[in-house]
């Protein structure tokens, strides 16, 4: 199994702002020596670590603990695709067999068409050469954006992190589902059933509630093209690792052995292009 969605950190307050007051359970240094307890536990055999800071610092040290760690087999860093060196800097960073993608926040930016601007749009063009994924970090409102992006990239993989946030915690499944579809109908888009349990209700989550937002996703993509995410350590406010990973394993237990093998690692390893 390959954990293709988690994160790692040093906090500090001034980085890590977007943390707050209700996020108290992440204020900390998660490390990899605390993860690969987690891992063993629950028989994962590789991982995909993301981009949690806007920075090229983390990048770097991203990819030291790549090197350092067995369990790391891919690293979705950050770059600023609007800048004008970035053809330098992929140049550079490409060299490392690990870096996998690129992330950018883009949930975060005020503008919702950020995706679309023309320097941003310059950056994305320019991963296709460098053989580097883009994940998508959306709200359900910039779907319909994100399918004009891969529209316009038919050869440039893209993953959806978190499914596409849908708002789990009022039961609402419009119009995340209508317009997920349509960003489905593009093949060069995967999507990770991660992330379900921070936007449901921290506390009184039930695995029933969750169930119509993952046969969506299975409906709308196939098993082709889903991958498993735990979001440790965010995943920390609402549920422990092996419980966040057993609700994939519990939707997919009745399913073939050649799909279950899809979705837990054959498609991390053909997406993200993984070389261990």
């Amino acid at each position: 199994m390959i954990d293709t969605h988690h994160h790692l950190w040093n906090y500090n307050l001034e980085e890590y702002r977007w943390m707050d007051d209700s996020m108290s359970v992440l204020k900390r240094d998660y490390l990899p020596d605390e993860l690969e307890q987690e891992l063993q536990k629950a028989g994962i055999t590789g991982t995909v670590v993301i981009q949690a800071r806007q920075s090229l610092e983390e990048t770097r040290w991203l990819l030291k603990l790549a090197d350092e760690h067995w369990f790391i087999e891919g690293v979705v860093g950050w770059l600023d695709l609007r800048s004008k060196g970035l053809e330098r800097e992929l140049e550079v960073f490409a060299t490392h067999s690990k870096l996998v993608g690129v992330r950018h926040v883009i949930h975060d930016e005020p503008d919702d068409d950020f995706m679309l601007c023309p320097d941003f749009i310059k950056g994305i063009a320019q991963l296709e050469r460098f053989d580097l994924v883009y994940d998508l970090l959306l709200f359900p409102r910039h779907l319909g954006r994100a399918a004009e992006l891969v529209k316009a990239f038919p050869r440039q993989r893209f993953v959806l992190d978190h499914m596409g946030k849908p708002q789990i915690k009022t039961g609402k499944i419009e119009p995340w589902k209508t317009e997920l579809e349509k960003l489905a109908v593009h093949s060069n888009v995967w999507c990770k059933l991660s992330g379900m349990v921070t936007e449901a209700d921290h506390k009184l989550w039930q695995y029933k509630e969750l169930l119509p937002y993952i046969e969506t996703v299975l409906n709308t993509f196939g098993p082709e093209r889903i991958m498993l995410g735990s979001d440790w350590p965010v995943c920390r406010l609402a549920g422990a690792y092996s419980e966040v990973l057993g609700i994939v394993l519990k939707f997919i237990e009745s399913m073939d052995e050649t799909d279950r093998t899809k979705i837990l690692y054959q498609n991390a390893i053909d997406c993200y292009q993984l070389k261990n």
